[in-house]
C-alpha cells in the first residue's frame, strides 16, 4: 500500500502520571509508549511520513524522535482538543493524497496486525473515515459506537452526552482512525467547540462526514486489552503486565523454556534463540540478543547484551557487553559495559569485569576485579586479583598476554603489560612490565622471629 501516512497525538500533559517526564516517554516493557506506537505504525504500513504532535515536554519528545528517519514533529501550543491537535499537522500534508492513520501516543498495546486490518478495510470499502472499535465489558468513560437498525455506523457519542440506552452499548471508540486525506482537512475546518469544555473533538469529524454524504465505518477489530490507554501509573503497570505475558508466550511458542513466566521480565525488543532456558526472577532488558541452548538465571539481569550460543549466566548482572559461545558467568558476577568475553571464558564467584576483553579459554573465577584490561587466551586470574586502573584522575590499561598465570591476591598497577606465559607469584603488587616466560615476585620476604613471652 502506497501513500500511507501517520499522525501521533502526543501533546497531552498527562497530569495523572504525576511526573516531570512527558507521559508518552514512560516505558512499558523497556520501551517508551511513543516508541510502541511509532513502531506499530511503521510495522503496519510503509509510512511515507509520520508526524508527531508535541506539546508538554516537547524538548524531550523531540530528542526521542531523532531515532526515527521518517518522523517529524509539529507543536500544539494550546491544548484545545484532539481535532485541534490534528489541525496542527495539516501543513505537513499539504498537496498530498492518500490515507492517514491517526493514533494517540499512549496506546502501547495496539498490534500492527490490527492496524493492517483497519487500513485494509478502510481502503477496500472506499471510506472517507474508518474508526477502529472494540467491544469491552465495561464501556464507562468511552465514546460509544452508534449504529442504526441495519447495523450501519452513524456516529460516536461521548459518555457525558450518551442517553441511557446508548450507555448500554459495549462497542466503543478506540481513538484510532483512518482518514482519506482529500476529505479530512475540509471536515476538520467544520469542527466547532460548542461543548462544555470548549474543545474541538475529533469524533465530530465522523458526523460531519456522514452529514456531507461521505462514507464512514467502524471496524470492530480490536481486542479489549489492545486499546488500553495509559493515563496513570496504575494503567502503566497494567499495560506492562499484559504485554509481558504476551512477550513470554511468544518466546515459549518459539522454542524458549521459561520456567516461571510470572517472575520472568523480558523487554519488547529482546531476541532469544531456541532451546534456551530462562529460570525464575530473571530480567532481560533493552535490545538484548540471546542465542540458542543458553541457560539464563535464576536471579539474573541482562541489559543490552549480545549473548551467543551455549552460554550459562547464573545469579549475575550483565550490562551492555558481549559473551561469545560457551561462556559461563556466575554465580554472583558483575559484567559491566563494554566487556567482551570470548569463547569458553569463565567469570565466577563475586568477580567483576569492566570495559575489558577476556580471550578464549581464560578464567576469572574468584573475587577479582578486571577493569580497562586486555586479557589474552588461556589466562588464569587467581582469586583476589585486582587491576588497579584508576589513579583518581585517569584510567589506565592493563595488558595480560596469552597463557599467563596470575596467582592469588595480586595487584596489577596500570599501565602495565604482562608478557606471554608469565607466572606471577601470589601476593605480588606488579608496577612494571614483565617480559615473556618469566616468574615475577613482588612482595616482601617472610621473616619469622621468636615471640617474646609476656
Amino acid at each position: 500500500m502506497n501513500n500511507i501516512y501517520g499522525v501521533v497525538l502526543a501533546a497531552g500533559q498527562g497530569t495523572r502520571m504525576k511526573s516531570s517526564l512527558p507521559k508518552v516517554l514512560h516505558k512499558v516493557c523497556g520501551k517508551e509508549l511513543l516508541s510502541h506506537v511509532i513502531d506499530c505504525m511503521n510495522s503496519a504500513a510503509k509510512m511515507d511520513k509520520l508526524v508527531v504532535v508535541v506539546g508538554n515536554g516537547s524538548e524531550l519528545v523531540i530528542k526521542h524522535l531523532e531515532q526515527y528517519k521518517n518522523a517529524e514533529y509539529v507543536f500544539q501550543e494550546k491544548r484545545l482538543g484532539s481535532a485541534h491537535a490534528l489541525m496542527q499537522a495539516e501543513k505537513s500534508f499539504k498537496n498530498l493524497n492518500g490515507h492517514l492513520i491517526v493514533m494517540c501516543g499512549d496506546t502501547p498495546l495496539v498490534k500492527a496486525e490490527t492496524l493492517k486490518a483497519l487500513l485494509k478495510q478502510h481502503i477496500k470499502k472506499g471510506n472517507s473515515a474508518t474508526v477502529l472499535s472494540g467491544t469491552i465489558e465495561n464501556p464507562f468513560g468511552y465514546g460509544r459506537i452508534v449504529r442504526n437498525s441495519e447495523g450501519k455506523f452513524t456516529e460516536i457519542v461521548e459518555e457525558k452526552s450518551a442517553s441511557s440506552e446508548q450507555k448500554q452499548i459495549n462497542e466503543i471508540n478506540s481513538g484510532i482512525y483512518c482518514f482519506d486525506l482529500k476529505t479530512l482537512w475540509k471536515a476538520l475546518k467544520k469542527v466547532n467547540n460548542k461543548n462544555s469544555k470548549k474543545e474541538y473533538y475529533l469524533t465530530d469529524v465522523i458526523s460531519i462526514l456522514n452529514n456531507g454524504g461521505y462514507k464512514t465505518d467502524a471496524a470492530a477489530l480490536a481486542e479489549e486489552q489492545d486499546i488500553l490507554g495509559i493515563n496513570d501509573r496504575v494503567q502503566l503497570a497494567e499495560a506492562d503486565m499484559i504485554m509481558r505475558a504476551e512477550i513470554n508466550v511468544a518466546h515459549m511458542q518459539n522454542g524458549v523454556t521459561i520456567v516461571d513466566p510470572a517472575t520472568t521480565y523480558i523487554d519488547k525488543d529482546v531476541v532469544i534463540g531456541q532451546d534456551t532456558i530462562i529460570k525464575p526472577n530473571t530480567h532481560i532488558e533493552g535490545k538484548t540478543n540471546i542465542g540458542k541452548n543458553c541457560v539464563i538465571g535464576p536471579d539474573t539481569t541482562i541489559t543490552d547484551c549480545k549473548i551467543e550460543d551455549d552460554v550459562v549466566i547464573t545469579y549475575s548482572c550483565v550490562e551492555s557487553s558481549q559473551a561469545k559461545k560457551n561462556v559461563k558467568i556466575g554465580p554472583y558476577s558483575h559484567i559491566r559495559p563494554d566487556t567482551i568475553l570470548k569463547e569458553n571464558v569463565k567469570v565466577g564467584n563475586f568477580s567483576e569485569v569492566k570495559k575489558s576483553v577476556v580471550g578464549d579459554d581464560s578464567k576469572v573465577n574468584h573475587l577479582s576485579y578486571i577493569g580497562d584490561a586486555n586479557v589474552g587466551k588461556k589466562v588464569n586470574i587467581g582469586a583476589g586479583t585486582i587491576t588497579c586502573n584508576y589513579d583518581g584522575r585517569n584510567k589506565f590499561k592493563t595488558v595480560i598476554n596469552d597463557e599467563v598465570f596470575v596467582g592469588s591476591n595480586v595487584n596489577l598497577v596500570a599501565p602495565v603489560t604482562i608478557g606471554k606465559k608469565v607466572l606471577i607469584a601470589a601476593g605480588s603488587t606488579i608496577t612494571d612490565d614483565v617480559l615473556p616466560n618469566k616468574l615475577t615476585i613482588a612482595r616482601a620476604r617472610q621473616i619469622t622471629k621468636v615471640r617474646k613471652n609476656k
